[in-house]
């Protein structure tokens, strides 16, 4: 018999997240009064120097977009502000995926019915609870940062005839304008945002009650109703996630595009997500919870992060690589900018040391997947290094070559991940911390690998 346990946020570990949030707090209004008083002539100058390369590179390909890449640019906008925005959306992107990933990892275990991870599936469950306030949060900041993040908001832009015209960007409009004028409001891109949240908050309540059903009633039949969802929301998903990618990330960078983005955004919150999800399971076991977990449940949660890691590497590299070797100027600027320039440049090479040399190196043997202190070391450093990793996707497309990463960025993050925890742990605690009647759970109980 499985005994019931029921997760307590205790005062003590409330405290500890509002004193991350309180240190972000700080660093944010250190970081805000650092950037406004930095002024933007230094900055400008950094910009004028290195803009002529992309200028140079993109103006072989596009005659037409000439005016565009000097519109990216608004005066009228102060950089800190720009600044704050670029953050504000970074992060919100970053954290929806943790939500989100909670919710993929629940349908995976059902539509592939395993059964080792019965224990810990309600902490993924939890994570999801983030979904409907990331939701909130992304439409409110869209209409907040809109023409500083998204540099194909501007009207002018589509007018034929002006110096501002892009053609690139007017063949684009239909993606972007459908239902409406070009130009005008993007009737089809929110109406996306909306439905993809939508639907997933939906998914995610429909997954619950089955599960929390299965509770209190037993049986199987709450299982398989919850395996039929599953797998419906991982079709959605499958595409609802890339389409995501290229709205929220991708066309920051209207004039650059990648096939395989999708991929690669779905590759870098999957990872961030499962070291979240391990780091969890760890916190718990040590302050005595997850009685059922032992060390072969942790050396599979290991085994994701060693693998997809990997996986991550290798999207990262066919991306990068194929790009760099067709020498497509049009393309290979997106990367130029990235590795040529401050701080950028050292972000670049540090997201493989983060992401992959260190994982890799870390949870090599199986001795290490199965140590809560090893995993306690390497979840850290993967969550970390792809807050990087979406940094380098969204701030050098909207800051250009005025970016930075001090006390406003790092204190933005602090805030966002203690709200993360703050509204996860208290889910968490709402629920039974372990599915005593799920049908999995004498699977799960003699898991051994």
């Amino acid at each position: 018999m499985v005994a019931d346990e029921q997760y307590i946020f205790k005062p003590e570990t409330k405290r500890s997240i509002f004193i991350l949030l309180g240190v972000g707090i700080l660093f944010f209004v250190i970081g805000v009064f650092m950037a406004m008083n930095a002024g933007d002539h230094g900055a400008a100058e950094g910009h004028h120097a290195s803009a002529e390369i992309s200028k140079s590179l993109v103006a072989s390909t596009e005659p037409a977009s000439e005016g565009a890449g000097e519109g990216e640019h608004h005066a009228e906008t102060p950089i800190w502000l720009k600044k704050i925005y670029t953050s504000l959306w970074q992060n919100n992107v970053f954290f929806t995926g943790m939500g989100l990933i909670g919710l993929f990892f629940v349908a995976i275990q059902y539509a592939a019915q395993a059964g080792w991870s019965a224990p810990i599936k309600r902490i993924p469950l939890a994570m999801g609870q983030w979904i409907p306030i990331s939701g909130i949060l992304m439409l409110g900041l869209w209409f907040l940062v809109k023409g500083d993040v998204f540099h194909w908001t501007h009207h002018s832009l589509y007018v034929e005839g002006t110096e501002e015209f892009d053609e690139v960007l007017n063949a684009k409009s239909s993606y972007f304008f459908w239902l409406g004028s070009k130009g005008g409001f993007p009737t089809f891109y929110i109406l996306r945002m909306v439905l993809f949240f939508g639907l997933w908050y939906w998914f995610f309540t429909v997954i619950k009650k089955k599960m929390l059903a299965e509770d209190i009633e037993g049986g199987t039949s709450h299982w398989l109703g919850a395996r039929k969802w599953s797998a419906i929301f991982l079709v959605f998903f499958g595409y609802s996630s890339s389409v995501a990618a290229w709205d929220w990330v991708m066309s920051i960078d209207p004039h650059w595009f990648s096939t395989m983005f999708g991929w690669y955004v779905f590759a870098s919150w999957w990872v961030a997500g499962l070291a979240m999800i391990t780091l969890i399971v760890v916190n718990l076991k040590e302050q005595g919870y997850l009685k059922m977990v032992n060390a072969n449940h942790l050396h599979d949660l290991g085994k994701f992060i060693f693998a997809f890691s990997i996986f991550w590497t290798y999207i990262w590299f066919s991306q990068f690589m194929l790009i760099y070797y067709a020498n497509i100027p049009e393309e290979t600027v997106y990367f130029i900018q990235r590795i040529k320039n401050a701080p950028y440049s050292w972000i670049f090479y540090l997201n493989l040391i983060l992401n992959f040399v260190l994982p890799f190196l870390l949870l090599m043997t199986r001795d290490a997947k199965r140590h809560m202190s090893m995993l306690k070391v390497v979840c850290p450093i993967v969550i970390v290094g792809h807050w990087f990793d979406f940094y380098n996707m969204v701030t050098p497309g909207v800051m250009q070559y005025n970016g930075g990463l001090g006390f406003l960025e790092i204190g933005l993050a602090f805030i966002f991940c203690a709200a993360f925890l703050l509204v996860s742990l208290s889910a968490l605690s709402k629920m039974p911390l372990v599915a005593k009647n799920d049908p999995m759970m004498e699977e799960s109980l003699n898991h051994h690998i």
